[in-house]
Order: structure tokens, then sequence, then C-alpha cells
């Protein structure tokens, strides 16, 4: 089995993708006891690419919903909690300058000297 693209991931529905999720864990499990029962080297190294493909496959899922989260709350009062910026609490707060971060952080001189369009 080659491996998996993301862009035609992409193309698919969630239907799809959950489809092919299920076959790719059953292949994985098939691979695993091929691989205590002493199977064929091929099947042996077809497991890392059937771990990244499942990998790959999570991956592109939990982007769509993320996604389709940040559509259903574009213009809600609040968000939540894992759609908002990460940051640091600190720079979160309001009134919280770039200056300050930078002062915090011991980089303020380092800017100064590179001039950095941030200040």
């Amino acid at each position: 089995m080659a491996r998996i693209k993301v862009h035609e991931l992409r193309n698919k529905s969630k239907t799809e993708l959950l489809a092919q999720l299920k076959d790719l864990k059953a292949e994985l499990s098939l691979l695993r006891v091929a691989k205590v029962t002493g199977g064929a080297p091929n099947k042996l190294s077809k497991i890392k690419v059937v771990r990244l493909s499942i990998a790959q496959v999570l991956t592109v899922i939990s982007q769509k919903q993320k996604l389709a989260l940040r559509e259903a709350y574009k213009n809600k009062k609040y968000l939540p909690l894992d759609l908002r910026p990460k940051k640091t609490r600190a720079i979160r707060k309001p009134g919280y300058s770039v200056v300050e971060f930078y002062v915090a952080a011991g980089l303020y001189l380092w800017l100064l000297k590179k001039k950095s369009s941030l200040l």
C-alpha cells in the first residue's frame, strides 16, 4: 500500500474518511498479527506506512471538525476555549503590549538592535 496523499483526503466526506480509517486500522491489526507470527519482511515494513496513513486521516478529520466549529462560532459573542488563540496567559490579558512581552522575555535590547517593526 502506497502512502495516502493528504490533498486527496481533504476532498473526501467525513463518512468516507471514517470508513477509510476503519479499513486502515483493520489492516494494521492484521500486520501486527503477521509480525508476531513471523510474517514476511515486506509486511513488517508496511506497518509504518499504515500508521502514518492513520495519523493523516485522523489529522484531516480533526482539521475539518475544527474548521466547521470555527464557522459555527464565527459571529458569536463567546468562543470555546480550544478555538481561542493559545499564546500565554499574560499575553491574552487585555492591555498587554508586545513591548512588555519582549521586555519580560529579555529580548527588548535584541529587538532594538534589529529595529523590529513590532515596536
